[in-house]
């Protein structure tokens, strides 16, 4: 099944900790990403929306950025709704992981509410009242299911709230080592959480469980694919490092399995942030496993 993509950058950093993700668009396009993708699909890119790199908001400070937030999501859902209408596949080069609401919302917005797979060092459960840092790419998948304490604004960035509802998600790779306040509300929700660990113990299967999941969830479903998810000694590229992550053959296999489903709609990669780079080939070796995965 060829893919006919639609890359569309979101350079921002606005729920992120601090500066740097907004640079990853055009660090993984330097990289050769699109060409990489070209040489097995059809490939438009179709540019950034407006970006924001991140400042202190003494104002909101358990929500930071909150309105560049909803607008960059804002901006992300229109660019879907357009790509859709094409009957192209949204492939959103973030940034940090907000900008999942926006793919999302979009989705949604074009008439296919989906399910989501939510490959992930940590499902993103806190809301302001829970996260005193107020860094709101730790608060993203709350968001989208309009937890208690949700900032009501982003929210509502959908057609409907909640844009999500728990049995239309699947977390996939974050440890066992998360803390207990997500790991209660994984279990409290009933998501459906499929481990690093069990990635680990054989990454073929727990993929295509996840596939299969999301496929019985809705009529169609997207993904979220956060860099902390893989070990950050093969892959030290993560805004914020998780020791304990995925390897990069098993993401290879986690995603080449779900961009292969007919189900599938669209893909946000978030998280990359250059500056941590330690040396010239980090970057362009994820980007190869990258354009591999997705080029079938």
């Amino acid at each position: 099944m060829e893919l006919h993509w639609d890359v569309i950058g979101a350079p921002s950093s606005a729920g992120a900790h601090t500066p740097g993700v907004e640079k990853a668009p055009g660090a993984l396009r330097k990289a050769g990403l699109i060409a990489l993708i070209s040489r097995g699909c059809d490939v438009d890119d179709l540019g950034d929306v407006p970006g924001f790199r991140w400042t202190p908001d003494p104002s909101y400070t358990r929500s930071q950025n909150a309105s560049e937030v909803l607008r960059v999501a804002t901006d992300l859902a229109q660019q879907v709704v357009a790509s859709v209408r094409r009957q192209r596949i949204p492939l959103i080069l973030g940034g940090d992981c907000t900008v999942t609401i926006g793919l999302v919302a979009g989705q949604a917005r074009a008439g296919t509410p989906p399910a989501l797979v939510y490959v992930d060092g940590g499902p993103d459960l806190y809301t302001p009242e829970t996260r005193a840092n107020g860094n709101l790419d730790a608060m993203g998948l709350a968001h989208m299911l309009a937890l208690h304490g949700s900032v009501p604004a982003i929210a509502a960035a959908g057609p409907f709230v909640p844009l999500l509802t728990p049995d239309r998600v699947v977390t996939y790779g974050d440890s066992l080592w998360r803390d207990d306040h997500e790991r209660g509300l994984v279990e409290e929700l009933g998501i459906t959480d499929i481990s690093a660990e069990e990635v680990h113990a054989d990454p073929t299967t727990a993929a295509a469980r996840a596939r299969a999941l999301a496929e019985a969830a809705a009529s169609a479903f997207v993904v979220h694919f956060d860099v902390d998810v893989l070990s950050f000694v093969e892959a030290p590229l993560a805004d914020v490092p998780e020791p304990f992550g995925l390897t990069l053959a098993e993401a290879a296999i986690t995603l080449s399995t779900l961009v292969s489903s007919p189900r599938f709609l669209g893909l946000t990669v978030t998280e990359i942030n250059p500056d941590h780079l330690p040396d010239e080939e980090v970057l362009p070796r994820f980007t190869r496993m990258l354009a591999g995965a997705l080029a079938g």
